[in-house]
């Protein structure tokens, strides 16, 4: 099995740094190639000056999907993973890998967080996308609610749902791989979703009966953001976003069903009485809890028109009209060590 590594990054130098030094260690023969943009913390350089990547490129769009889709465009092996650039591979990671996709069409499995290994850089600040979240996206939000984090990094096995008949296995995006023919089916991540991507991507694996399979060997450590830095891109929750996007996905994928709405109005209610009682502590104000039901509801309506018309563009198994396949244009640049080495 020939693998290729996809690593989306933004503003991640070091955090990228110490994934890329696992993988080297781990999986040395791995085609490894980073999705990198736009990034403003010298990661170019840094990527560029290491001898183990074999493809840096480098996109304009700050969208974990359109990151995901650059990387697996280039990629050339007969798998391909994902792995976020704060995710570190370890011992046996390979190994499982390869196992996992000679019983299933994609594999995942856990991933555990561990505390910043380095102090805030001077003058950084905190940042306010993970993929969500870039990384697929750091939300954990329950159910189909949640945004790019994906699987609740805790967990020690898969979050499976059962969604209008199809039993859906949810898998964590940055830590993924997939057998190449399944990413071609699906034609990639759907590039409309700023969040909640390996999410709507687990929903169409489900209506195309392809198994998603956990193997607990295929474990990865996060590196926690430092509180105070600048690196990695990731923003607060953006409630509109988090609706809109979970809007978009369920009715691009199931249509209009009473379990959809009942769904989005559960969560909506679980998230309304939490920020409720945020206000009743003082952690937040009335005009704020008024302010987010109003990015709410605009999310809704906006993710709510688009999935549906979304439905209708593509009605082919792998409903993604914002695909791989969609555009030529992501890569503003691209270094690729395999022509010089041809």
């Amino acid at each position: 099995m020939e693998l290729s590594v996809v690593v989306p990054t933004l503003n991640g130098r070091d955090r990228l740094a110490a994934c890329l030094d696992a993988l080297a260690t781990h999986a040395p023969d791995a085609e490894v190639i980073v999705a990198n943009g736009p990034s403003a913390d010298g990661t170019t350089g840094m990527v560029r000056d290491r001898d183990d990547v074999d493809v840096l490129v480098e996109v304009s769009d700050r969208t974990v999907n359109v990151a995901r889709n650059a990387g697996i465009e280039v990629a050339t092996g007969d798998a391909v993973a994902l792995v976020d650039y704060d995710n570190r591979i370890g011992e046996g990671w390979l190994d499982t890998v390869r196992s996992g996709l000679a019983d299933a069409d994609a594999v995942t499995g856990p991933v555990t967080p561990i505390e910043p290994s380095r102090p805030a850089e001077d003058g950084a600040a905190a940042s306010a996308e993970s993929d969500a979240d870039v990384g697929d996206e750091g939300d954990t939000d329950e159910g189909d609610g949640r945004a790019e984090g994906d699987v609740n990094e805790s967990d020690a096995a898969p979050e499976r749902r059962t969604i209008a008949g199809r039993d859906v296995t949810y898998f964590a995006g940055g830590n993924v791989a997939f057998r190449r023919e399944t990413l071609r089916d699906l034609d990639g991540f759907d590039e409309y979703l700023r969040t909640g991507g390996a999410r709507d991507a687990a929903h169409r694996l489900a209506r195309m009966d392809r198994e998603v399979a956990w193997r607990d060997g295929l474990a990865v450590t996060k590196e926690l953001p430092n509180p105070a830095a600048a690196d990695g891109g990731r923003s607060a929750r953006e409630w509109g976003w988090k609706y809109r996007a979970l809007a978009y996905r369920l009715l691009k994928n199931y249509g209009v069903r009473p379990t959809v709405a009942a769904r989005v109005i559960s969560h909506a209610a679980t998230d309304a009485v939490g920020a409720a009682a945020d206000v009743v502590r003082g952690e937040s104000t009335p005009s704020r809890w008024v302010a987010t039901g109003r990015d709410v509801l605009v999310g809704l309506a906006g993710g709510s028109s688009d999935g549906l018309v979304a439905r209708g563009r593509d009605r082919s198994p792998a409903r993604n009209p914002n695909g791989l396949s969609k555009r030529a244009d992501r890569a503003v640049a691209k270094y690729d060590r395999r022509e010089r080495e041809e």
